[in-house]
This record gives structure tokens, C-alpha cells and sequence, in this order.
């Protein structure tokens, strides 16, 4: 049984944090909402980052050809996607889990998105997320949260973590 109901991966880029996501939201025995992101190839190199929420909406996070005032070395960012796609789908809805991938630099650029992660967290819901490593003070501050368990995705425990993950949210 868990006593933090918010329960979140972190990692490395590319360590396979959301396609642990991923692998829970098909495991789910529960309702969900929320989003997760994934990285945009283009013959084999990484061009930007598209959002996906749980209802089918996408847009890109970030994209190497986007001219923005805020930028992630040489991704520009959409806040208003990030304000349009991803901060409505965090709304929390009674009995349903809320898949919040991630809350990371890009995606704090936008006040909006902080607010709508907080309140996401400080619901009656389950929480289940990915969080960038290291980060600003507002990430940090996430992390010290005593409701919320955190993960470290590594080659070891990768392909076991979907299924700890989904035993933790059925025994909550």
C-alpha cells in the first residue's frame, strides 16, 4: 500500500520515462486523463516534442523550427499549446487518474501549467507523472513533497516499473 498518492519516474533524457507511462496507461484498470509527450524524429534525429493527451489531442510541445520567446537549446516552445493541450487535460475529475508527462523545464515556462500541476497534485487524485532531474526551484520544491513518490528510471528497473506502478495505484 502507498501513502503518496502521487507517484512520478525521473530520469535521464531518453531513459525510457514515457514509455513507462505509457506501458501504465494501457495496464490501467482505472479511468485516466492527462497527457504524456514523446519525441519527433526525422531520419533519426530529434526535431522536436509532441503532446498527446489521453482524449487524443496533440500538438507540439517544442520543435527545432519554432521561433518562441522561450527556448530549450535549440527547441522553441509553444506556450499556448502547452496552455491549450496539456493544462485543460490536468484538470482533476473525480475517481480518475491524472498522467502528467512531464513537469520539466519546457512546460514550466508557462505560470499556467505550474498552477494547473499543483492543483493536479493537491487533488483527492492519483497523481502519476514524470519529473525532470535537477530543475529550478519550483521542480525541487515538487520533489520535497511528502505525498509524492519518486522513481529513478534506470536498466534495472525499467521493464519492472509499469507493473510496481499499477500494483501501487490498485492497492492505494
Amino acid at each position: 500500500m502507498i501513502t503518496q498518492k502521487n507517484i512520478f519516474l525521473t530520469g535521464p533524457p531518453s531513459s525510457g520515462k514515457t514509455t513507462i507511462i505509457k506501458k501504465i496507461i494501457e495496464r490501467l484498470a482505472y479511468a485516466a486523463h492527462g497527457f504524456y509527450t514523446e519525441e519527433e524524429r526525422v531520419g533519426g534525429k530529434r526535431v522536436g516534442f509532441i503532446m498527446t493527451t489521453l482524449d487524443g489531442k496533440r500538438g507540439y510541445l517544442a520543435h527545432q523550427d519554432f521561433k518562441s520567446d522561450f527556448h530549450i537549446r535549440r527547441y522553441g516552445v509553444s506556450i499556448e499549446n502547452i496552455e491549450n493541450i496539456a493544462v485543460p487535460s490536468l484538470a482533476p475529475v473525480k475517481g480518475s487518474i491524472i498522467i502528467l508527462d512531464e513537469i520539466g523545464k519546457m512546460e514550466c515556462f508557462s505560470s499556467v501549467f505550474k498552477e494547473a500541476a499543483l492543483k493536479a497534485l493537491d487533488a483527492l487524485n492519483i497523481v502519476v507523472g514524470t519529473i525532470t532531474l535537477g530543475g529550478d526551484d519550483f521542480i525541487l520544491d515538487i520533489k520535497k513533497r511528502r505525498d509524492l513518490e519518486i522513481h529513478e528510471v534506470t536498466d534495472d528497473n525499467r521493464n519492472a516499473l509499469p507493473d510496481l506502478i499499477v500494483r501501487k495505484i490498485a492497492d492505494f
